[in-house]
């Protein structure tokens, strides 16, 4: 694999968690009360509980994101001179 495979999935790799992360984000924010509602059938939580969850997942995948993919991209930008 070339240093420019890996960047270029690196690359398309960020940007469609960075999408995922986004969409998440705006989901929670326009459809709150019906993600909560729809959850909340399923299993027994308070609204702190689920707000809590959302923000501590969202974090974690935002945290993911940038230590297996942009640090790894940077560090190939570094490296390969793109």
């Amino acid at each position: 694999m070339t240093y420019e495979t890996l960047f270029d999935f690196l690359l398309w790799n960020t940007v469609f968690n960075i999408i995922v992360l986004a969409w998440w984000s705006v989901w929670l924010m326009t459809g709150g009360d019906f993600v909560y509602n729809m959850h909340s059938r399923w299993f027994e939580m308070s609204r702190e509980d689920f707000n809590k969850l959302h923000y501590f997942g969202l974090a974690f995948y935002k945290l993911m994101i940038i230590l297996f993919n942009v640090v790894p991209l940077l560090v190939l930008w570094k490296m390969d001179g793109f």
